[in-house]
């Protein structure tokens, strides 16, 4: 059954990041077919980049392209540790999109407020946390180093925050085309290559496995999304698409780092231990300095920290005289520079 090298299913989930990129190309296309059909198009806003409308809701084809994939992964022999009964992290995580999704599909059609999309984004998060994807260990690297074991209230807090911290930094970032898709893509590749690389380890630790398929099925979907969206763009993803990369990424993180066992590594390899949670930092390092240094610059002009501006790192580069799409690379480089040089330190 296609067990890859010493057990670790790279069939299965090249199988899984190909499904996911198959039906998200496909059914993009049909989504924008339906937007441009009944006129529902974006409006060109002061801050926006793009001078032509073009319909959002590009998040939906995404979901609908992820839904496929763990589907199929839930039937492959290789794949089923990482499904219920064993594990409950597939079924939260699937739950959680779903919220997210809708809540962001609301808002590329009747423009949420900024609170709404925010209590919306939080009962995603609570709802992946209660449904079993949460942080249980924390490990503190002070002070010699503790493992903190931390109780329903205090994990869904932590995740929660964690969740929409992410959802927001991608959110945030979502300003060029493609932009989002790819930095989603490289840090969900960062990511895949560390579950395997954890999987190799541990010979087949079932922790591994949800944050593998997580992390494939979200290459995939913003793989199958980029043909689409790459300036020029025929379909802006929207809030839809953009917060379910965080929540994905969210997911994916909290799943390989949140549970890690202290005895499997002994206190020695601290940086083994804390190396998932550097390895996301760094794959959204550049989406949340750039989510930092926005909330700083509108409160400290005392404006709202939502209230949008055209000071983004993307608006910046733009400005410098850079095209469109040398921006979008630059930025992909960045983002890929850092997160694998996390995932091979």
């Amino acid at each position: 059954m296609g067990a890859g090298f010493a057990g670790i299913p790279l069939r299965e989930l090249g199988l899984v990041i190909l499904v996911a990129a198959a039906i998200t190309y496909l059914t993009t296309g049909i989504i924008r077919t339906l937007m441009v059909r009944y006129g529902r198009l974006d409006e060109i806003r002061e801050r926006d980049v793009h001078t032509m409308p073009k319909p959002r809701l590009g998040g939906v084809a995404m979901f609908s392209g992820f839904l496929g994939a763990v589907f199929l992964a839930d039937q492959l022999p290789a794949l089923t540790r990482g499904f219920m009964p064993i594990t409950p992290e597939m079924n939260a995580v699937i739950w959680a999109g779903f919220v997210i999704v809708v809540v962001g599909a609301l808002d590329d059609l009747f423009d949420l407020d900024a609170i709404t999309k925010l209590v919306g984004q939080i009962v995603g998060a609570v709802t992946m946390s209660l449904l079993g994807l949460t942080w249980t260990i924390l490990y503190i690297p002070f002070g010699g180093g503790t493992t903190l074991l931390i109780d329903q209230f205090q994990s869904t807090i932590l995740t929660t925050l964690f969740t929409v911290t992410l959802i927001n930094a991608l959110n945030f970032v979502d300003g060029l085309d493609g932009l989002s898709a790819g930095v989603g893509m490289i840090a969900g590749a960062a990511i895949l290559v560390f579950s395997l690389t954890i999987l190799f380890d541990q010979n087949g630790a079932v922790s591994a496995y949800p944050p593998a398929i997580i992390a494939a099925a979200l290459v995939g979907i913003c793989a199958g999304f980029l043909p689409h969206n790459f300036e020029p763009s025929r379909i802006f993803m929207g809030d839809s698409g953009s917060m379910l990369i965080g929540l994905l990424l969210a997911a994916a993180s909290t799943s390989a780092s949140g549970k890690i066992n202290m005895s499997l590594y002994g206190t020695v390899d601290m940086i083994a231990l804390m190396s998932p949670i550097i390895v996301v930092v760094a794959a959204v390092a550049v989406p949340l300095l750039d989510l930092v240094m926005a909330v700083i610059r509108r409160v400290g002009r005392g404006a709202s920290p939502f209230s949008p501006d055209k000071m983004h790192l993307h608006h910046r580069l733009l400005e410098l005289g850079h095209s469109h799409r040398r921006v979008v690379l630059v930025l992909y480089m960045w983002v890929t520079v850092v997160a694998f040089g996390a995932v091979s330190f």
